[in-house]
């Protein structure tokens, strides 16, 4: 069994970090989970609007469980796709008045 060294918490800030420096502040990370097999953490990338909550997944960025550093992501282009999809789905939620 490995043990991470740095915590999910560590890891989803990193994750933070990474898409905060290219993405629009709607996209955020979630929740991280562990890959033993791979002793990294996976973090999913969604999609969040205030009032709405996550609409999606639109990624993954993965960090290293040993090191606190991103060792790969959904390519930036892919995640703002799938973001305009998950926008365009949920266009009538997103643009109603607040309650």
């Amino acid at each position: 069994m490995t043990i991470p060294r740095v915590t999910a918490m560590e890891a989803q800030a990193k994750a933070s970090l990474f898409l905060s420096d290219r993405l629009p502040d709607r996209i955020s990370a979630s929740t991280p989970s562990f890959d033993e097999a791979r002793a990294v953490w996976r973090v999913p990338v969604i999609l969040a609007y205030p009032f709405l909550g996550a609409l999606g997944q639109v990624g993954e960025v993965v960090v290293s469980a040993t090191k606190a550093e991103v060792i790969s992501a959904t390519p930036v282009e892919d995640m703002l796709n799938a973001a305009r999809s998950l926008g365009e789905k949920h266009r009538d939620e997103i643009e109603a008045p607040l309650p």
